[in-house]
């Protein structure tokens, strides 16, 4: 199947005060290198591309079935109510949090119902979702929930790091309950699985540790002796190339020398900090598990800058570039 004869792209808005709208009418102005339609609202699209002195055509459709692909179009499924052209930039809002929602639930729908390749996500604002009583946590619980994906997991990958976690979003007290054989041995699988699906024949997998010295031989604790360890061999004995548990605060600078091909971490902070240390421009997040390839910028709706013509659109196109690789 030739990229024009398959299904477009989607890319959700995000949070219509963030600067979702923004980066999506720069990614289009400088040209995408295949088809995409937009979840999103038609109206705040139009005022995005004004913003930025963009002579594109905003074209509301009610399906990507119905998209033509036109150049210098931006084709925006219906699939909210209309945003209010008064809605403030840079501020928490219901209506903007309930949108994003909205066209991120759309998305996923048209997905697994194979009317799109894959998803790219704009930042949504997790606050503004609970202003609308959407009570998620972020992206990735989202499209767990609705597309029935009980074995997932974040990465966040850039041009020198891949780094998968064991958890996610949870407090850091959270965490060592959380870090059972099942859960260590699911992460390491959906590794090997991402790895794969970037190309990566042979994926080398080192596992972090949990505990400063990866334990110190038990003397720091015992979850990577008693628990992250006998992952790791289980892995192995599936024919996984597995390693750890490693030291943490070395394994990314190992990593990033072309030792091993991804990371798992053990938490969120641990896995995140590496990667964006060295730049969110560059830095894709992928939701690694579901039924269809779902990338997103590694930044958030940077509400400090939105509508200001700023914001760089740089992590979106990466996302885009990597979900066309993976699919």
């Amino acid at each position: 199947m030739t990229i024009e004869s398959s299904p477009p792209l989607g890319i959700t808005m995000g949070d219509a005060a963030g600067i979702g709208p923004e980066i999506i009418v720069r990614c289009f102005a400088q040209g995408l290198p295949a088809p995409a339609v937009v979840y999103g609202d038609a109206g705040t699209m139009r005022r995005a591309a004004d913003l930025l002195d963009q002579t594109i055509e905003i074209v509301e459709i009610a399906s990507p079935l119905h998209a033509r692909h036109e150049p210098g179009t931006i084709e925006v499924v219906a699939c909210s109510l209309a945003l209010p052209a008064s809605l403030v930039a840079g501020k928490v809002n219901a209506d903007a949090g309930r949108g994003a929602y909205d066209y991120l639930c759309a998305a996923i729908d048209d997905a697994m119902a194979g009317r799109l390749r894959a998803i790219v996500t704009a930042p949504l604002n997790k606050h503004s979702m609970h202003l609308a009583g959407i009570d998620q946590p972020g992206h990735t619980e989202i499209l767990a929930e609705r597309s029935g994906t009980a074995d997932f997991a974040m990465m966040l990958a850039n041009d020198e790091l891949r780094v998968l976690l064991v958890t996610i979003h949870v407090a850091l007290s959270q965490v060592p309950p959380l870090i059972t054989p099942e859960t260590e041995l699911r992460a390491i699988r959906l590794a090997d699985r991402a790895c794969r699906q970037m190309g990566v024949k042979r994926p080398r997998i080192a596992v972090a540790g949990l505990n400063p010295h990866a334990g110190e031989d038990g003397k720091f604790g015992r979850e990577d002796i008693d628990v992250i360890a006998p992952a790791i061999a289980q892995a192995q004995a599936e024919g996984l190339e597995a390693s750890g548990p490693w030291p943490g605060d070395t394994i990314f600078m190992r990593a990033r020398r072309g030792e091993f091909d991804i990371v798992v971490a053990q938490y969120h902070d641990q896995g995140l900090i590496p990667v964006k240390y060295l730049g969110v421009d560059h830095g894709v997040n992928v939701t690694v598990g579901l039924p269809f390839i779902r990338t997103s910028v590694d930044h958030g709706t940077a509400f400090d800058i939105a509508w200001q013509g700023k914001a760089d659109h740089e992590s979106l196109m990466h996302a885009f570039n990597l979900a066309l690789r993976m699919v």
